[in-house]
């Protein structure tokens, strides 16, 4: 059985991963409206990739026992000035994702709760990946600066990305 306080903190975060999720969509739409569609996909994908964290907590805690309240989720940002900003956006997205998880990991630790750092253990080294892979298409965009023809090679190239699944 979860305890109160560990409920409480996996319940706000799959607030966090589904509002991750709704932010990675918006910034898909906004790369849509400005002719960028490999762009585009892999904000489809990371939004997805999202939602299917929100998912896997979800489904610890119904395994668990435990009682899922959702809650709201604040309208995303809906305007950028350019991909680079899209880009830094999700990098900070990322960032206070994992700043989550790992407070949720130490709150299991101090709650001797084992399966969840199991789990947690599993989004500790997935933010890693996340962190990175957002880190490197700001370098690349960064590269590219204001050459046209660069950014929409770019854009060709985020637009093979795939959904990596979710184990």
């Amino acid at each position: 059985m979860l305890s109160k306080k560990i409920q409480d903190a996996l319940n706000a975060q799959i607030n966090l991963e589904l509002s991750s999720s709704y932010h990675y969509l918006a910034m898909a739409a906004f790369f849509e409206s400005t002719s960028l569609p490999g762009m585009a996909t892999w904000m489809k994908v990371q939004s997805e990739e999202e939602r299917l964290h929100a998912m896997k907590l979800f489904d610890h805690m119904c395994d668990r026992g435990g009682k899922v309240v959702l809650q709201q989720i604040a309208q995303p940002q809906l305007h950028f000035d350019t991909p680079l900003s899209v880009f830094e956006a999700a990098l900070e997205n990322e960032q206070k994702v994992t700043g989550a998880i790992n407070s949720l990991y130490a709150l299991a630790q101090q709650e001797s709760d084992y399966p969840s750092q199991v789990l947690l253990q599993w989004f500790i080294t997935e933010q890693v990946e996340e962190e990175k892979t957002a880190q490197t298409a700001i370098d690349q965009l960064k590269m590219a600066g204001s050459d046209a023809s660069a950014l929409l090679m770019l854009d060709q190239q985020f637009g093979g990305r795939s959904a990596a699944g979710v184990e």
